[in-house]
């Protein structure tokens, strides 16, 4: 599929959208899970101005939502098992080893330790920055506006849609790892597009969902980069898997 991003794209609007948040198919099992309260490992919520960033979803009824509707019932109409199936993996795996199709099986929690610590820091302070943005514009799913979109992945009974958790988390860990291996950040950011692109296939997000989660991405790992404790631990999570990869 097509990539939202080349690793220079990725670069210059991660400094554009920095400076902007500084100024301001079978049945599918339901999300029930009581809200938790967390706390920031990394970003700087009180400069994340997401909501200046972040503008609001297109309305119900409006030819852009419509048009994307259209694209969601293509991608069910069209999705196979071996679709189905990556998708649902994606949607149960919230980490970086989701970035294992890119640097191999010996890319795992139980080699690399501190980089496993990292990516549960790193993805710990996602909701951090989704959450507000859930609460203002309260989007549908799209399987909650029309009953004939049927998801294959996770549910859930609130409207919660705008932006997606999953693709900032996964769009947030590219970014990491990409300071990590930059020799495979092309691949890197290609795997996060497609794990967004498996929001879709899942049949749980809209386009513009995913389009308001690149821009909460770009953000908050602007902020995660002013975070000394953030470069301390990229640096020993950096050192570990390149050793574990035999990189130099």
């Amino acid at each position: 599929m097509k990539h939202f991003v080349a690793v220079t794209g990725a670069a210059w609007l991660l400094s554009v959208v920095w400076v902007a948040a500084s100024a301001q198919e079978s049945k599918a099992p339901s999300d029930t899970k009581p809200a938790k309260v967390r706390v920031a490992t990394f970003i700087h919520s009180d400069k994340l101005s997401l909501a200046a960033i972040v503008p609001a979803p297109p309305a119900e009824g409006s030819e852009t939502a419509k048009a994307e509707f259209r694209e969601l019932h293509r991608i069910q109409d069209a999705r196979t098992p071996e679709q189905v199936k990556a998708a649902q993996a994606d949607d149960a795996e919230e980490d970086i080893f989701i970035y294992k199709t890119v640097l191999g099986a010996g890319f795992n929690a139980q080699a690399v330790p501190l980089t496993a610590a990292l990516s549960a820091h790193v993805h710990g302070d996602e909701p951090i920055a989704t959450n507000p943005l859930k609460d203002l514009y309260k989007r549908p799913r799209p399987y909650q506006v029309d009953s004939t979109l049927h998801p294959v992945c996770k549910v859930t009974t609130q409207p919660n849609a705008y932006p997606s958790g999953h693709t900032v988390s996964g769009y947030v860990l590219a970014f990491t790892l990409a300071e990590m291996v930059p020799e495979k950040s092309a691949e890197i950011l290609a795997r996060a597009d497609d794990y967004a692109h498996n929001r879709l296939v899942c049949g749980v997000h809209t386009a513009s969902d995913l389009e308001a989660s690149r821009r909460v991405a770009y953000a908050m790992f602007g902020s995660m980069l002013e975070e000394p404790r953030f470069q301390q631990d990229l640096a020993a999570a950096r050192a570990e898997t390149r050793h574990a990869l035999g990189l130099k």
